[in-house]
């Protein structure tokens, strides 16, 4: 953990912060001297990342709810105002990953429920930061999206057509809110454990890493601390890699979460 205190005085909002990269977040925001609002669905699970920062310390409040829902938003935003201060820096990290479906499988309900959490919900939370950002002339978003931005993954059409989005979302309110002194970046993880996987199963899939490992949710927060510092005043509407070499490489995975042996049986005509 760094020693650096590069958010004291200042309020950072993280959506989906429960566990995984967004708990690590929280962790290292504290830790560089942030007041940390910490929003999940699960509002219990929220609360144990509250408690950790605090019993280290740090300064943290739970904002549980929806981030998909806009009278949920405006009440997230309104308890961690009134409990830590305006908004300086905005993490959009919730996102719905499970659920992998063939697109002949798929129907219209599964394709909207990925869509609103996964690109909805950065839409209605960087609106409501904004509001406020741009009015005090500084802060900074950053979003949170995935190699399927701009590859892709089988099975999961509707999540990458989604991080395609953020993605896009991402360069263009840059270009937006740049004239108002606030800054829009991202960070794209790669493979990161945050499932327990071990053994055999685990070497296996990491077979596909040029660095020979999984990403840990640890391994994220570097450069989405800086991305979010004055380190960074001159940078936006930019994403970073954050995945061990994956997307350089030009080779087939060898292993896939989504194999072809999943795929349905279509007999073809005539």
């Amino acid at each position: 953990m760094t020693n650096l205190q590069r958010f004291t005085g200042r309020t950072v909002l993280i959506t989906g912060a429960g566990g995984g990269i967004g708990a690590a977040l929280a962790g290292r925001y504290a830790a560089e001297g942030a007041r940390v609002a910490v929003n999940d669905l699960n509002a219990e699970a929220a609360q144990a990342v509250v408690s950790a920062i605090t019993a280290a310390g740090g300064q943290a409040v739970s904002v549980p709810g929806d981030v998909s829902v806009r009278d949920r938003v405006e009440a997230i935003f309104t308890a961690a105002e009134v409990a830590l201060g305006p908004v300086d820096v905005l993490v959009n990290n919730a996102a719905l990953t499970s659920d992998q479906r063939h697109f002949l499988k798929a129907d219209e309900d599964w394709w909207d429920l990925f869509l609103r959490v996964n690109l909805k919900s950065v839409f209605l939370c960087s609106h409501r930061a904004a509001t406020g950002m741009t009015r005090r002339r500084r802060g900074v978003i950053l979003n949170v999206s995935s190699g399927g931005a701009t590859r892709s993954h089988r099975g999961f059409t509707s999540y990458d057509a989604a991080k395609g989005g953020v993605e896009a979302f991402t360069r263009a309110l840059a270009l937006d809110l740049a004239p108002y002194g606030v800054r829009v970046n991202g960070i794209t993880p790669g493979f990161v454990n945050t499932y327990g996987l071990e053994g055999e199963d685990l070497a296996q899939r990491e077979k596909t890493v040029p660095l020979g490992r999984y990403g840990t949710p640890e391994d994220m927060t570097g450069a989405a601390a800086f991305l979010t510092s004055d380190d960074a005043a001159y940078i936006t509407g930019q994403f970073v890699v954050i995945d061990g070499g994956v997307l350089v490489q030009q080779r087939s995975a060898n292993v896939d979460t989504f194999p072809l042996s999943n795929f349905p049986d279509v007999p073809a005509e005539g």
